[in-house]
């Protein structure tokens, strides 16, 4: 279950920052639109980007949510990649994001398919709220 504080902050017009391993061993961070369910961080990405292969192969993520307004107020989840949506429901949702924090469609080049990925917390906290 995700700490209704988090949800609020990954539902509104906040930017995140997903942070996972790439293959080298090193940690890559990456500012990304955020999304959430009552269960998991949602975060829309492309099959063909580095970040997708490097969490196939490391399902292991750290996601912060900062309030744009206020950011000494924000939401860590340290959580798992424990499922992932593709076809036209992470299309849909990437234009429902786009609509959020632009007002229209997604309107850059898809050079692959589309996924949701569904991040699992295994640790959570947030502060300033």
């Amino acid at each position: 279950m995700l700490e209704p504080a988090i949800k609020d902050l990954a539902t509104a017009k906040n930017f995140g920052t997903l942070s996972f391993r790439l293959p080298s061993g090193q940690i890559a961070s990456h500012v990304m639109w955020v999304d959430a369910t009552d269960e998991h961080l949602l975060i829309n990405t492309e099959i063909g980007r580095a970040k997708y292969k490097a969490i196939s192969a490391d399902p292991q993520v750290t996601v912060t949510v900062w309030n744009a307004d206020n950011a000494y107020e924000y939401g860590e989840v340290r959580g798992t990649v424990v499922g992932e949506v593709g076809g036209q429901e992470a299309r849909d949702h990437i234009d429902a994001l786009s609509q959020r924090y632009f007002g229209h469609d997604y309107a850059a080049p898809i050079g692959t398919e589309r996924v949701i990925l569904k991040i699992q917390p295994d640790r959570q906290r947030s502060t300033g709220t």
